[in-house]
């Protein structure tokens, strides 16, 4: 199935179009998949990496050189380092982070799963990672992918988005709301 029945709009989305036909051709869209969730990391974690993704003043020679060398110390997959050459040699790895995001929503839609995004204070163990994805597959209807993210702020409880609907049960929302009742009171 090709990957033109899902909407991508915008440049990152035209370009994730492109890297999925590309790696559904070769039948790599898993590996890709881990390889941009690998990328998506780098870029939380690394203020150096963003820096040489969102410079306009590196010229796009030392942009294609840097991030096919920080793509071969990863280990990514051939197809990676080439799209990544590619999105340098067009100064558009300022993109990248779109990229990634709108590339996991087409693999999703590809295979008919939702995508949920639930934070939590602290890592989810796998028995209760488990209890949250069958939670949201039930409610759901439809397989569910989870991305997982930590947040200490959170201080408990989670907070759960699929699409553009949010549950939010955290610790913090709830001190939120009993400050603005408390307020309201006096």
């Amino acid at each position: 199935m090709s990957s033109s029945s899902f909407s991508a709009v915008g440049l990152a989305g035209r370009y994730a179009t492109a890297l999925f036909d590309l790696a559904e051709g070769e039948g790599a869209l898993d590996v890709i998949a881990g390889d941009l969730k690998a990328l998506a990391a780098m870029l939380d974690e690394s203020n150096d990496f963003r820096r040489l993704v969102a410079s306009p003043v590196t010229s796009r020679t030392e942009q294609s050189h840097a991030v096919c060398a920080v793509a071969d110390a990863a280990g990514l997959s051939a197809l990676t380092s080439k799209f990544l050459g590619v999105l340098a040699g067009n100064r558009r790895l300022f993109a990248l982070g779109g990229v990634v995001s709108a590339y996991l929503q087409i693999l999703a839609d590809h295979r008919g799963e939702t995508t949920a995004e639930v934070t939590s204070a602290k890592p989810l163990s796998e028995s209760q990672l488990k209890a949250v994805t069958d939670a949201l597959k039930t409610a759901m209807g439809t397989k569910v992918a989870v991305e997982t993210r930590v947040d200490p702020g959170v201080l408990g409880g989670l907070i759960v988005k699929v699409g553009s609907r949010m549950v939010d049960s955290s610790l913090r929302s709830k001190l939120q709301q009993l400050r603005l009742s408390m307020k309201g009171i006096g």
